[in-house]
């Protein structure tokens, strides 16, 4: 078949027209009214990175693409502190961070993992989705930032060594251990002996490796997906504080929002909050094994020691003073007496 170059020229021009008329249609309908990013420090597959795609998923179907929430795990647009910044000048608009380290700008923030407070999961969901969670989200807001109603579970923390085991308070003695960048873990630590030094999650695993420390203390979801079985050898199940993830969100970024799109981001985001909890408690109760098999050794210390050592080094009424009464009040309400 012959065609002439005046027929191809027809046709072409014909298409180029039709491809230029269908493009703005095509681009409103991909390109989303508002695209935030949520930023987090946890490696892409802990449970928290894979509820948050489901959730970012929904609240895109839900708001019919007007929403996109794009999801930077592992530490990619910086540290805990570098992000914490970010937040609140809208650089990032979506965040999740330990309360523990959000005390460093929200002291109240920090409560909850106050060492050896919480016996268990239900004394903890009792506290942060009860009075002592509403106080604390009170606190946060008055800091010019968003959070969301469900905390995000972390889990109990537990203290892993490539030295020797942590048996008795007597074991931290001048231990050279890694905590986040928060004054609660080195006031504790230190009423402990140990020697605690301050660092950024993402620099965790090269510390180890280069025994700039000698051990660190995360929940074994995390020291499982972090790797950190790798350099390290010793594991000890301390369970001395209990460390959620608060969702944060910038305000400016979240008031302009209109109110419909705000409630369809809450709820997703809260209801994946609900789905992690039980993720992250499904994966700590089978991890250990895993762990073990990695070469990971166990011990399981009496805490009521390391409570009593706290106690006499005044660690508990220290806290107390720091925190005001209302909110250790509500604490103690939750867990019982500490000082």
């Amino acid at each position: 078949m012959r065609v002439s170059r005046r027929t191809l020229l027809k046709t072409s021009a014909a298409a180029t027209l039709a491809g230029t008329v269908g493009m703005p249609f095509i681009a409103r309908a991909q390109q989303a009214e508002f695209t935030y990013k949520f930023g987090n420090n946890l490696p892409d597959s802990h449970p928290l990175n894979v509820r948050a795609r489901e959730m970012a998923a929904a609240v895109k179907t839900e708001t019919g693409g007007r929403v996109d929430i794009q999801i930077f795990p592992s530490s990619q647009l910086g540290s805990d502190t570098d992000m914490l910044s970010q937040i609140r000048s809208g650089g990032v608009e979506f965040f999740t961070l330990s309360g523990l380290i959000l005390a460093t700008l929200v002291p109240a923030t920090s409560i909850n993992g106050i060492g050896f407070a919480f016996p268990d999961y239900a004394t903890v969901w009792r506290a942060m989705d009860g009075e002592l969670g509403a106080h604390i989200r009170a606190e946060i807001s008055k800091a010019n930032l968003m959070v969301m109603d469900k905390i995000w579970d972390n889990g109990f923390r537990q203290t892993t060594s490539s030295t020797k085991p942590i048996n008795e308070p007597d074991d931290f003695k001048g231990f050279k251990i890694r905590v986040p960048v928060s004054p609660l873990w080195t006031s504790m630590f230190k009423a402990l002996d140990a020697a605690p030094a301050s660092i950024n999650f993402s620099e965790v695993y090269s510390a180890l490796q280069t025994k700039v420390v000698e051990g660190q203390e995360n929940p074994l979801a995390l020291i499982s997906t972090a790797k950190l079985y790798e350099v390290q050898k010793y594991c000890s199940l301390t369970n001395h504080m209990w460390d959620g993830f608060w969702f944060l969100a910038n305000r400016r970024a979240w008031e302009r929002l209109p109110e419909d799109l705000r409630a369809i981001v809450a709820k997703n985001i809260n209801a994946a909050a609900m789905n992690q909890r039980e993720d992250t408690a499904k994966l700590n109760a089978s991890v250990r094994d895993d762990l073990t098999a990695k070469g990971l050794i166990f011990n399981q210390p009496d805490v009521a020691l390391f409570r009593d050592k706290l106690r006499k080094a005044g660690f508990y009424a220290e806290w107390k003073g720091k925190y005001g009464d209302q909110a250790w009040s509500l604490l103690e309400k939750a867990v019982g007496t500490l000082t």
